[in-house]
């Protein structure tokens, strides 16, 4: 299978995951804090990925450069970036929050120029276009409830430091295993996360746990969590960042397609106007990566 190809599978499949993510996490955060399930996520993740890292005798990074690569993206991705996420969304309404983080893409293209010099094709600069272009029929321009300039303000935060995430990826990739940078960028995280839990006094200790919490947070760490976060770095280790990214898109239709499954939410003609734009704008950023 080309390149291209499988990393289009590793990215759809990682994005995907985190679309359906939200009808997960919506029962779960009935009963336990953002920032605690949060943790919990990457307690979880750790152990998994740990596991099969001492399986396939992972090594850990040899080098002061690649561990402070590697506790960046941890810092930076997973710490940084979802805090901000949380932090919007809660200060911000519905619709703002999905238009700032469908950003995202726009950010890893510059990045990628920046610090991986990858080139702006005309058909990159199409292929975002109509992808952004999708979200925005999609959730529209509008929208019901308040928006702050702080809620605001921190969802670009959050979808700069993601897209600075995946370029700093896709960087370390030439230098390290996806396992290996994706096992201990989470062991970052966890540790980074650990003090947030104050925030959420008395956090742990209020949950009251029963076999559909547990299941949920299980699914959100070992398949959410050390599952697609692996298969969004090996995507971004096989592709060009700024193609790559646009697979992000996924993450909006997906989530909505989800809960008209299983939350009984109303999708209009304009989700499937959407989407389809959505999908044509990733084919011809696919195309292009196979002509390059």
């Amino acid at each position: 299978m080309k390149q291209p190809v499988l990393a289009s599978l590793y990215l759809s499949l990682a994005a995907s995951i985190w679309g359906g993510m939200y009808v997960v996490s919506k029962y779960v955060l009935d009963y336990i804090p953002p920032l605690t399930l949060v943790w919990l996520r990457y307690g979880v993740a750790l152990i998994v990925l740990a596991a099969i890292a001492a399986a396939k005798r992972e090594r850990p990074p040899k080098h002061g450069r690649d561990w402070a690569m590697v506790i960046a993206i941890g810092i930076i991705g997973y710490v940084i970036s979802i805090s901000l996420q949380f932090v919007g969304t809660k200060w911000s309404n519905a619709h703002t929050a999905s238009l700032i983080t469908a950003s995202t893409p726009a950010f890893v293209v510059l990045f990628a120029r920046w610090l991986l010099g990858e080139t702006l094709t005309w058909r990159k600069l199409a292929a975002l276009l109509l992808a952004a272009a999708g979200v925005i029929v999609i959730v529209g321009l509008g929208g019901s409830g308040e928006s702050t300039v702080g809620g605001n303000m921190a969802l670009v935060g959050a979808a700069v430091t993601w897209a600075l995430l995946s370029v700093l990826v896709k960087m370390a990739s030439a230098r390290l295993t996806v396992l290996s940078i994706t096992t201990f960028a989470i062991l970052a995280a966890f540790v980074g996360m650990t003090p947030m839990l104050m925030v959420e006094r008395p956090g742990l200790t209020a949950v009251q746990w029963n076999a559909p919490i547990v299941m949920g947070v299980l699914y959100l760490g070992i398949v959410s969590t050390a599952g697609a976060f692996f298969l969004w770095n090996k995507g971004m280790e096989m592709i060009d960042a700024g193609i790559g990214s646009l697979f992000f898109f996924f993450q909006p239709l997906v989530g909505s397609l989800f809960g008209w499954l299983f939350l009984h939410e109303r999708l209009d003609a304009s989700f499937w106007a959407g989407g389809a734009l959505i999908v044509a704008g990733v084919a011809v950023a696919v195309r292009s990566g196979q002509s390059a």
